[in-house]
């Protein structure tokens, strides 16, 4: 699947009606798009540039672009709920998920922030992800796979429990850790254990009582800095001349992100200080 230019057979190819109704085909020499409004070959985009306008049998309008990751993403199939991008974008900046990075995260859900990291990483690097729900992997699998046309080959899926884990199963050490489950805070000393020095730890969780619990825990080991916690909110306006206003609706709290350095070994973190009461 190409990324730009000219449409071409096998591309993932959004179409878009005058109400915004967003529907997606595969380009396939002699297909067709069947709607209410008319039929659409496939051979007639084959060719066309992004950002064109294409009319169906019965003249409305399409317009064509390619499906992004965000469409795929929250469109595909899942096992897990899925880390939204709104998410994975915080985690791809403040982890700071480099080119070239060695990146593991569990557990990989749907695959939703798999495909980011991939991305991100590129094949100079590598990204291992741990699934403890063979169900749920075999979704991450295809679904990184239909993004891609194919698995990978920097990235490794795996089916197993993260405490079991060494840098022995890694090939060495990794230097960032992303983790999305239940009980983070029982795999604190395996973060510890693969990480490099310096090495970025952030979690994904998304009540209360998790949040306080994993910060408690990264705390205590006293061999990460003081821990961040935040979350982000997204909300769309509607612009439209004198009714501009902020839409009824509103990507709100999808979870709690907390984000921590691992510190040298035998090195004890400084004592936060607090600002004196006046």
């Amino acid at each position: 699947m190409a990324y730009s230019g000219p449409f071409h057979y096998g591309d993932r190819v959004q179409l878009t009606d005058a109400k915004r109704r967003h529907y997606t085909i595969v380009l396939e020499e002699g297909g067709q798009f069947h709607s209410h409004k008319g039929i659409i070959n496939h051979d007639d985009i084959e060719g066309m540039d992004e950002g064109s306008v294409i009319k169906s049998t019965m003249g409305s309008d399409f317009l064509l672009f390619r499906h992004l990751m965000v469409d795929h993403v929250l469109s595909m199939p899942r096992g897990a709920a899925v880390i939204y991008p709104k998410d994975s974008a915080q985690i791809l900046v403040e982890g700071d998920i480099f080119m070239g990075a060695r990146v593991l995260e569990a557990g990989a859900g749907s695959g939703a922030l798999s495909m980011s990291l991939l991305r991100a990483v590129g094949p100079e690097g590598h990204v291992f992800s741990y699934e403890i729900r063979e169900d749920h992997l075999v979704y991450a699998e295809d679904n990184v796979k239909e993004y891609f046309g194919k698995t990978p080959e920097w990235w490794s899926p795996r089916l197993g429990d993260l405490g079991d884990v060494t840098q022995e199963d890694l090939g060495g050490p990794v230097d960032r850790v992303i983790l999305d489950m239940l009980e983070p805070w029982e795999h604190l000393e395996t973060v510890r254990d693969l990480l490099i020095p310096g090495g970025v730890f952030m979690t994904y969780v998304a009540t209360v009582p998790q949040l306080m619990k994993v910060m408690e825990g990264i705390r205590e080991l006293k061999c990460f800095t003081e821990p961040k916690a935040w979350e982000s909110l997204v909300r769309e306006w509607k612009v439209e001349g004198l009714a501009t206003r902020p839409e009824h609706r509103m990507n709100a709290h999808t979870a709690f992100l907390i984000w921590t350095r691992r510190l040298a070994d035998g090195v004890t973190p400084p004592r936060p200080q607090r600002r004196a009461r006046k």
